[in-house]
């Protein structure tokens, strides 16, 4: 059983470049910090509907790892990556990466990042799938390096051969880049936990990564039959184990030796369910009969009209949580009161901006507005 350690940032303040001259409107959003907005391919979304002035970068998910080769697999993926790249007319300085991975698509990471050739296999293959599409950059969302996940191969050597993938395509980046003249993006999605830190060499494998997204939520989950906050800033008085929270995440990371303007924060668009929980101090840290399942902030919305759900606040985790006591319901959720601390807690520590999943999840842009508002 681990128990919690409580890990506070000293304030890095650093100094933010000027605002981008080139754009086409005075509300883009400012370039001296990142805002880094993930569209999950297949979602019911049109990606037009993306609004390209609020966002500095736009991350497609996901392509699949077959046979060492990096892929799409959907039938809409092209049409829908074709939209976002059309958001340029929007906003020129807009970049757009692909991710590869994710939950359900890491399955093969471990085998790919193996030896010398696989990786030169699966970087060669990278490049090639960006350049088709006319993409700014590759993210890698790798879950998990070393652990087992979803149904994943994973080694001992995943620790090493993770930093070792990187410096490959970082080189086949770079090759491609002197061809084209350009810079491409490298970039990776990190878990927001100890174990993720252990099986990874992040003080290294930054040096070939432009910025990190840590995912700063899902501390609870759908592993998990006990309600919980899932993407609480600090840590809980009311949480005696196994605690989790933005700040201790950011904190590992930079003691891992990751530069905090390096690090960007990633806040959800969704929370994180659980029913028939035990009644007991508007169940926060009770027993469910369910595990913590995904429910959009739109879908939020829609359910607080019921009128059934009651609001509630752990002033010490700054986190906000909705109780159904009717039905034993209880949700961990993302309000733009938590992110608009998010975005104070980002520049007071010097970090590099913030990134959320996903943007379908929002209800009427609600929360990327505050984002943008609060960020600027």
């Amino acid at each position: 059983m681990k128990f919690r350690i409580f890990i506070f940032i000293i304030p890095l303040f650093f100094t933010c470049s000027k605002q981008v001259e080139k754009q086409t409107s005075s509300e883009l959003v400012d370039a001296s910090y990142k805002i880094i907005g993930y569209v999950a391919g297949y979602e019911d979304f049109n990606p037009a509907l993306v609004d390209a002035t609020k966002l500095t970068h736009i991350n497609y998910a996901f392509a699949n790892i077959v046979d060492g080769h990096v892929q799409f697999e959907l039938e809409t993926d092209s049409i829908k990556i074709a939209s976002l790249m059309g958001l340029k007319k929007t906003n020129p300085d807009l970049k757009v990466l692909y991710s590869i991975g994710g939950w359900v698509w890491s399955d093969q990471f471990s085998h790919a990042a193996a030896f010398d050739w696989s990786r030169k296999k699966f970087a060669i293959s990278s490049v090639q799938l960006m350049k088709k599409h006319g993409f700014d950059g590759v993210d890698l969302d790798w879950e998990y390096p070393g652990q087992r996940s979803e149904d994943n191969a994973f080694r001992p050597s995943d620790k090493e051969n993770f930093t070792l993938l990187l410096a490959e395509i970082r080189k086949q980046l770079d090759k491609q880049g002197v061809v084209d003249d350009a810079h491409y993006l490298l970039t990776i999605a990190t878990g927001a936990d100890q174990a993720y830190i252990d099986n990874t060499d992040l003080g290294q494998a930054q040096k070939y990564l432009d910025f990190i997204n840590v995912m700063c939520y899902d501390f609870y989950h759908g592993w998990h039959f006990q309600t919980g906050h899932h993407a609480n800033v600090y840590p809980s008085d009311k949480e005696k184990f196994n605690g989790n929270s933005g700040q201790q995440a950011i904190a590992r990371h930079i003691v891992a030796g990751v530069s905090s303007n390096k690090l960007v924060m990633g806040i959800p668009f969704y929370g994180r369910q659980w029913a028939k929980v035990i009644a007991k101090n508007e169940s926060l840290y009770q027993s469910a009969m369910s595990t913590g399942v995904i429910v959009s902030y739109r879908d939020i919305i829609e359910k607080l009209k019921s009128g059934a759900y009651k609001k509630m606040y752990d002033e010490s985790a700054k986190s906000s949580y909705l109780w159904n006591a009717k039905d034993s319901i209880f949700i961990s959720w993302e309000t733009p009161k938590e992110i608009t601390l998010k975005t104070k807690f980002i520049k007071e520590n010097g970090l590099g901006g913030a990134m959320f999943w996903e943007y379908s999840l929002d209800k009427d842009q609600e929360l990327l507005n505050t984002l943008f508002n609060s960020m600027n």
